[in-house]
């Protein structure tokens, strides 16, 4: 897998996902309380598979995609954080932004990991994509990624519809420009 980093933080390994990764993957993505905030709707295995090579096939087309997040003692699979370009159907449109995201396992909620996953991403990020502008879209019930979110400078742009209400928001890099 060229080009696609291994980040390394104090409790994490941020790396490719493998295929060895993918019964643990689609366990994740089955998991009501990974997908309450995102679409609601467990993953089928069927539905992991194809995420599983969407994100790793973005890193191929884009030069960035998320990557499976692993902890260092235990060698567990977390969850994914990075960034994606999906081209969703919304308005204001983040078309052409890097869109932040991260995905957690139950177990390792309100840890810390999702804000060390992102600021070491974050950090990537600005190393190689320094003009380009970061966006995610978090439902508004979901208080502890709107937290996540903030501590980054994302702040709020809009109010959407996207599958159920969304906040869109926004941080700027270094070398890019507001929109």
């Amino acid at each position: 897998m060229n080009g696609i980093p291994t980040l390394e933080t104090r409790r994490l390994i941020l790396r490719a996902h493998r295929l060895e990764d993918f019964d643990a993957y689609a366990e994740f993505w089955a998991m009501p309380e990974v997908v309450r905030f995102i679409s609601g709707v467990p993953m089928t295995r069927e539905g992991a598979w194809g995420r599983m090579l969407r994100v790793n096939g973005m890193w191929h087309l884009m030069g960035f995609g998320f990557l499976a997040i692993e902890e260092k003692e235990t060698g567990r699979l977390l969850g994914e954080a990075g960034f994606q370009d999906m081209r969703r159907g919304f308005e204001p449109s983040i078309e052409g932004t890097l869109e932040t995201g991260w995905a957690l396992i139950p177990s390792a909620h309100g840890k810390g990991y999702a804000t060390e996953a992102m600021g070491a991403l974050i950090a990537w990020a600005e190393t190689h994509f320094p003009d380009r502008r970061m966006t995610c879209i978090i439902s508004p019930e979901n208080e502890a990624s709107l937290r996540v979110a903030s501590k980054f400078g994302f702040r709020e742009f809009a109010r959407s519809d996207y599958h159920g209400p969304i906040v869109v928001l926004s941080r700027e890099n270094a070398g890019s420009q507001a929109a």
